[in-house]
């Protein structure tokens, strides 16, 4: 399990790659671009569908971003979650979060020797500013049930 530490130098990144922005509106990775947008992050939408996301230039894949982006949010379906971690270690971005569903059992094995601080098991909502109620109410009963990050 990640610790605060390996969180907070997480969040201290200010060029975020976001992999899992969709069409659909109502997809938890569109949610995660909006809120970290309103956190001052300098956002990068990854889309192989769309041309842009909320005004902002989507990249196709890994290889095709910024050499500024030093982490990424990656909010896909476990099958491709995979495939990204290794395309961002390869370009040097060694800032990598899985959101909740982002992995599965066999993905969690395969990053434990990881070189790269990957955060996985945790709401990257919760840890970047939090400003809404229900965040906030997650990190209060994480605290109190002991499953909050030390």
């Amino acid at each position: 399990m990640a610790t605060l530490a390996q969180i907070e130098q997480f969040v201290a990144q200010r060029h975020v790659a976001v992999a899992g922005i969709s069409r659909n509106p109502h997809k938890f990775g569109n949610a995660i671009f909006k809120e970290l947008k309103k956190q001052g992050y300098i956002l990068y939408p990854m889309s192989r569908h769309m041309q842009e996301f909320e005004g902002v230039r989507c990249y196709p894949d890994i290889s095709s971003l910024p050499e500024e982006v030093s982490a990424i949010v990656i909010n896909t379906k476990p099958e491709q979650t995979a495939g990204l971690i290794k395309e961002a270690e390869a370009k040097g971005i060694r800032q990598i979060w899985l959101q909740q569903g982002a992995s599965n059992n066999e993905i969690l094995a395969s990053i434990e020797n990881s070189e790269s601080n990957i955060i996985a098991k945790h709401c990257i909502l919760m840890f970047a500013k939090p400003d809404h109620f229900m965040h906030k109410t997650h990190i209060l009963f994480k605290k109190l049930f002991g499953t909050y990050p030390n």
